[in-house]
């Protein structure tokens, strides 16, 4: 009997790792660990490594989205880069994806961003890039954290013309407008299309709008004006009913909505209609086949990208290939495999022969070209590219984090539902990455059976944690 290579569900066990998280550091702003304190020796912990056997200062690019916190944090990194005799290259408000790219064009030994990403305004995070515009892999994160938890680096102070130097890169948006411009077929135009750009008052909020206006499009923004406060709030990939309302009143053909630092997106259709992660690569993914331009004829998504996806794209004679959730490792597959294309249904799309990260302009541009080679609005692509599989996801917050497999009545009941699903359904049980709560997500055509499914697994998980009995011999 042939069975399927077994899914990832985890991200590779760090049981050292104690301030990076799956995507940098992050917490609220001004506590633990996202204090200006920590910042500083963060900054320094980065020059270390990106300066060492260089023989010269080394250079890192700072970049922000709108964050109150983020004058606090920049201004900590920079200081202890320049305390380790770095240069820093600030660029302001820009998106991750920008960030990444600019590391890359400036010749950077390493790149800064400063953003919790979709998260409210009091949080913040930091996130940092290799030379070569990826994240940084897990062991060179882990000895970041461990110089900045030591006092290795509490002797190395440069003075004199030793210390470091900061400057800002004054044509950072224009550098990045241009790039963004470039990932869009030349023989187009977006001349005669209507846009609806919203920002989420975050980092894309003068280069998003640049973007599509300056390729031809007419663009009604929205969220596009930062107090600092009002990221993400009520606008954005996280809230896009304004963005759908904006479309109909404005008779749109595209709405892009973008989360805080410009990574992820989710489309609006002509009709209004959100359009997820997963329907972006169903979309793209079986036209790059029929075109005979998708690498390996494979995508590559996360565990939670629905099983509709995965059935469009081996209609189309490709390949799914699903890693561990989060968008690093998406990359880190596409990397290690040869592969182009590639997202989560949250809206992080990767387009490698591209950006070195996920890029929502990026990848708005993308559907944007396949409408207009198509002739046809999004709502009618997109109508019939995937059929959704019924999906439920629940989370319950247990006592303590326990391996699946040692959670015996759970796993009996995992292997019954996978038994009775087939071939017509998934089931994927994982813990999160930073607090002891299980996440139970399952699949298949019954809506009401897989709802129930999912409960009785969230009772055997919770019947697993409950102590047991004792007898006396």
């Amino acid at each position: 009997m042939n069975r399927k290579p077994p899914i990832p569900t985890n991200p590779p066990p760090i049981s050292t790792r104690q301030l990076f998280g799956t995507d940098g550091v992050r917490g609220v702003a001004n506590e633990h660990p996202m204090t200006p304190e920590l910042a500083l020796r963060l900054g320094r912990a980065i020059a270390y490594v990106a300066g060492r056997g260089k023989g010269r200062r080394p250079r890192v690019v700072i970049g922000k989205d709108t964050r109150l916190s983020g004058y606090m944090l920049e201004t900590a990194l920079s200081s202890g880069i320049c305390a380790m005799g770095g240069h820093v290259m600030l660029t302001g408000p820009m998106p991750t994806p920008a960030v990444a790219y600019l590391t890359v064009s400036m010749r950077a030994d390493a790149g800064v961003v400063i953003s919790a990403s979709h998260n409210p305004y009091r949080d913040n995070g930091i996130k940092v890039f290799g030379p070569d515009g990826f994240k940084l892999p897990d062991e060179q994160e882990l000895e970041i954290e461990r110089l900045m938890l030591s006092t290795e680096l509490d002797t190395h102070n440069p003075t004199g013309s030793g210390i470091g130097t900061a400057m800002r890169i004054d044509d950072a948006k224009g550098r990045y407008v241009v790039n963004a411009k470039q990932t869009f077929p030349r023989e187009l135009t977006l001349d005669g299309i209507r846009v609806v750009v919203d920002a989420a008052h975050g980092a894309a909020y003068k280069v998003a709008p640049a973007v599509f206006s300056e390729l031809g499009a007419e663009v009604v923004s929205i969220g596009c004006r930062p107090n600092g406060r009002n990221i993400n709030r009520d606008h954005g990939a996280l809230y896009p009913q304004r963005a759908q309302q904006e479309v109909i009143d404005h008779s749109a053909h595209l709405g892009v909505t973008l989360d805080g630092d410009a990574d992820r997106v989710i489309l609006i259709d002509d009709a209004g209609n959100m359009i997820d992660g997963d329907q972006i690569m169903a979309l793209y993914g079986t036209e790059m086949l029929a075109r005979g331009e998708l690498a390996a004829a494979t995508v590559v998504a996360t565990v939670m990208s629905n099983l509709g996806l995965e059935r469009a794209i081996e209609a189309a004679g490709g390949k799914l290939v699903r890693t561990a959730v989060g968008d690093r490792y998406v990359v880190e597959e596409m990397r290690r495999g040869g592969f182009a294309f590639g997202g989560e249904q949250s809206g992080h799309l990767i387009f490698l022969d591209h950006a070195s990260t996920g890029d929502g302009i990026v990848a708005a541009l993308q559907v944007l070209a396949i409408m207009l080679r198509k002739g046809r609005p999004l709502s009618e692509l997109v109508a019939g590219v995937m059929r959704r599989v019924p999906q439920i996801l629940k989370n319950v917050t247990l006592p303590a984090r326990k391996p699946v497999d040692q959670m015996p009545q759970l796993s009996r009941s995992i292997a019954s539902i996978e038994s009775q699903l087939g071939r017509e359904g998934r089931v994927l049980v994982r813990w999160s990455g930073t607090e002891p709560k299980l996440r139970v997500m399952v699949e298949g055509p019954d809506e009401s059976r897989i709802a129930a499914y999912a409960t009785e697994l969230i009772e055997q998980a919770q019947r697993d944690m409950q102590p047991r009995a004792q007898t006396n011999g």
